[in-house]
């Protein structure tokens, strides 16, 4: 059976400030933490009933895996329902239907006080943490964060397995231009090495995550997730500092975004599929070369 090529994880049960600087963040190395939380509130207390039991009234938008098609932006709510009993939903399982980019501060404020800022060495923007949600069986594809933010990603209630690919393997992944992610149609648990022959030179880092768990993903970092049960995670994020990496934090938000919400407003499916077709084009005239 085809498989993507990858190595574990480096595993450490805790690290102190000056070790992760030097070990990880200065050289960019994804690291998975297995000790940070432990003395939070939330690892005791955060699970689906948990977080259900704050929800109120309070109405979300779900995402699923169906591309966004004709003249849509690129990301569009599939459904909008009360978070309670979204949570019902993901309780009984499994759908498909994910919450991303939930925002703590402005949604459930009171979780502040059960997760701490780690003292680590990251410079983490403190106004943004924010929360993901996903059933068992459900997937995420694969693509990196559009604000090239360093992420520190904590999951809890359950088990899920997280693909990382270091930026420079964008070149096997089959990005699709003017976006962060890679084709729709690759199945990254069994690709198709005859249609999409690059992703056979692909190397990953594979990681498992289980409650509590910390996982540093450096700035650009490519990551594929399925959730094996129910949960949650929330990331924390430190913004680049370096003008190389700001101008493209900029460029991705200002430019590239909008440029893509143009055009399929203007074309949809024909500039999608227009999009799609040239990079498995280019991808594997290159790939034979």
């Amino acid at each position: 059976m085809s498989q993507i090529k990858t190595t574990p994880i480096t595993v450490v049960d805790s690290i102190n400030k000056a070790d992760f600087v030097k070990q990880y963040y200065k050289p960019q190395r994804p690291v998975l933490i297995k000790n940070l939380t432990k003395d939070w509130p939330a690892y005791k207390k955060w699970d689906l009933d948990y977080i259900q039991s704050l929800a109120g009234e309070q109405v979300v938008p779900l995402y699923n895996n169906v591309p966004t098609k004709g003249h849509k932006k690129s990301v569009v709510a599939a459904v909008e329902m009360k978070l309670y009993d979204y949570i019902d939903i993901l309780k009984k399982g499994p759908t498909d239907l994910r919450m991303f980019f939930y925002n703590v501060l402005q949604k459930m404020p009171q979780l502040t006080k059960d997760f701490d800022y780690p003292d680590i060495g990251l410079p983490f923007f403190k106004k943004l943490p924010v929360m993901f949600f996903g059933s068992k069986g459900g997937k995420v594809l694969a693509h990196y964060d559009m604000d090239l933010a360093d992420l520190m990603h904590f999951h809890f209630h359950g088990t899920k397995k997280v693909t990382l690919f270091h930026p420079n393997q964008a070149k096997y992944l089959y990005k699709v231009p003017y976006t962060v992610h890679n084709l729709e149609t690759i199945d990254m648990d069994h690709p198709d090495f005859d249609t999409y022959p690059a992703l056979r030179d692909v190397e990953g880092i594979s990681v498992t995550m289980q409650h509590g768990d910390a996982l540093y993903m450096p700035s650009g970092y490519w990551h594929y997730i399925t959730y094996e049960d129910a949960g949650f995670s929330i990331t924390l994020r430190a913004f680049p500092r370096n003008g190389k990496r700001l101008a493209k934090l900029f460029s991705n938000l200002l430019f590239m975004r909008n440029f893509e919400n143009i055009m399929r407003r203007i074309q949809g499916e024909k500039w999608t599929d227009y999009k799609e077709s040239k990079v498995l084009r280019e991808v594997n005239k290159r790939y034979e070369k």
